[in-house]
């Protein structure tokens, strides 16, 4: 089955054609604002916004699945009263579009006590899974094995933007996407050590990391970033190959594997060196 994974243009959100078409978003962090409220910024919700914006890639893409990667909320450890009040409300809403699938997050403790009592939203491990030949999952674990055995392979978690330094030390930063692939041994060394055979595959899937959702979330500039800064132990272990991805802007536009724009001017360069015995 022939699979086309599409960003959608200038947005971080992903169109997945195979059998179904597959809707992807990641990284919502319902209920930051609740966080900011309490660390003494007063920022108004922007969820009616946010689905205003995901109801318009509905109508743009007509999804059969909307895949939510992770992060629906944001509040750790406990939930707080604006998820409790916005979070089954807007599963309910693009319920009304689309089967709804579920990963969970580092953020998404408790998340299954704000699921409504619907059918077309589905919880799936935090370790991800499968589907129709794609392998989802947020970031924060080691992937389940059988993820491997995957064409594609979806990741978020990190938020990945790319900063970029000007000779005056002035710095912006855009969101991007990072595709790459494993560094298939380091994930077969970690697997054996625990116990755990890896399936056996023809091919290794490719790997697109997906940006947040949520413009209030920041990120990880990849361009500065050492393998200690990036978020999971796949990331932080060098099990993803992150020296050699390729880097995209929301535009479209190729910069370049991220190896090569380290060496640019616009990347800050940084000292320290990687802490030893990981």
């Amino acid at each position: 089955m022939t699979i086309d994974i599409e960003p959608l243009l200038d947005e971080p959100a992903l169109l997945v054609k195979g059998q179904s078409c597959i809707l992807v978003l990641s990284d919502l962090h319902i209920g930051i604002e609740w966080d900011l409220y309490n660390s003494g910024f007063l920022v108004p919700s922007g969820l009616e916004r946010r689905l205003k914006k995901i109801e318009g890639y509905i109508e743009q893409t007509k999804p059969d699945r909307i895949v939510l990667l992770g992060d629906i909320k944001h509040n750790v450890p406990q939930i707080s009263w604006q998820e409790r009040d916005e979070i089954p409300m807007f599963l309910e809403k693009l319920a009304l579009h689309a089967e709804i699938d579920i990963f969970p997050g580092n953020h998404d403790g408790g998340i299954e006590f704000l699921l409504p009592k619907n059918k077309r939203i589905h919880l799936h491990p935090s370790r991800g899974d499968i589907i129709e030949g794609v392998g989802y999952f947020h970031g924060h674990t080691w992937p389940d094995p059988k993820l491997l055995t995957a064409q594609h392979l979806i990741v978020a978690h990190n938020h990945p933007t790319l900063r970029i330094t000007d000779s005056l030390g002035y710095s912006t930063s855009e969101q991007v996407w990072v595709k790459t692939k494993l560094n298939h041994g380091k994930l077969k060394n970690h697997f054996e050590k625990i116990g755990v055979e890896i399936p056996e595959s023809d091919t290794q899937p490719d790997v697109v990391v997906i940006p947040a959702f949520n413009e209030l979330c920041g990120g990880v500039a990849f361009n500065e970033a050492i393998l200690d800064d990036l978020l999971g132990p796949a990331f932080s272990s060098g099990s993803v190959d992150i020296a050699n991805a390729d880097i995209y802007l929301l535009d479209g536009m190729y910069m370049g594997k991220l190896k090569d724009i380290k060496k640019l001017s616009i990347t800050k360069k940084r000292k320290g060196k990687r802490r030893q015995g990981r």
